[in-house]
């Protein structure tokens, strides 16, 4: 993520949370900007994404489309560690660093994923699900440009996850960039079948994005073990 993209996360999370008022669904009282915000980030990737994760499809053979969201993979095992241990995950948090240690080494730079092979398998952790498990409530739901759903607590997530990036940490701004819209590539490459199916399936394909990705982040904040509605809500109201 680059500098204006992390300061478009910043302002967004940070003045919008103000605006939220009454209207739409109870989770999104920002839903006619957010309706706006998905529309064009639909449009680009409908004149640009689309095409070119479709013509990376094409052109890479399976083999080196795995080996390169493994790379990517890895790297991100540092970073998820680290959020293992701030949520008090303590041993999981050592198999998450015993993962890239071993698919970086074993596994060549993380290009293979033996780590999942020795039974360590791929945890998915961010500061955004770290916020969530100090308490934090979500706030708004909110539809970031280009970035899409996230919401006012996941979007100042980001910014951490941004600066703790190993991508970002990369000498050179031209190497560090060329790595991020290689993964950004590669990962909706993985989605564009997922994308075919919400096309036919949802009448409304931005209510169905929203229900589908508040429902994840839930899952994944509580462990799959989310609270009922009115629990959570009445923790988020004291």
């Amino acid at each position: 993520m680059g500098k204006a993209q992390r300061l478009c996360v910043l302002l967004l999370a940070g003045t919008l949370s103000g605006c939220a008022t009454s209207g739409g669904s109870p989770s999104d009282p920002l839903e006619p900007f957010n309706r706006a915000m998905f529309s064009f980030n639909d449009t680009v990737d409908d004149a640009v994404v689309r095409p070119v994760a479709k013509a990376y499809r094409a052109v890479l053979p399976g083999i080196v489309r795995t080996g390169i969201s493994n790379f990517f993979s890895n790297l991100e095992d540092v970073w998820i560690s680290v959020n293992d241990l701030l949520q008090g995950k303590v041993q999981q948090g050592f198999e998450d660093f015993g993962r890239f240690l071993l698919n970086s080494t074993l596994g060549i730079g993380g290009i293979f994923d033996v780590a999942s092979e020795a039974g360590l398998q791929k945890n998915n952790e961010d500061f955004g699900q770290t916020l969530g498990s100090w308490g934090i409530g979500s706030g708004a739901y909110l539809v970031l440009p280009v970035l899409g759903p996230s919401s006012v607590r996941d979007g100042f997530g980001l910014l951490f996850d941004s600066q703790a990036d190993l991508v970002f940490q990369i000498d050179g701004v031209r190497v560090h960039n060329s790595l991020y819209v290689t993964r950004a590539i590669g990962t909706r490459a993985n989605l564009l079948d997922a994308t075919s199916v919400l096309e036919t399936a949802a009448l409304d394909k931005y209510a169905f994005v929203r229900a589908a990705w508040l429902q994840r982040r839930r899952n994944l904040v509580y462990d799959g073990n989310p609270p009922r509605e009115k629990e959570e809500a009445d923790d988020d109201s004291r």
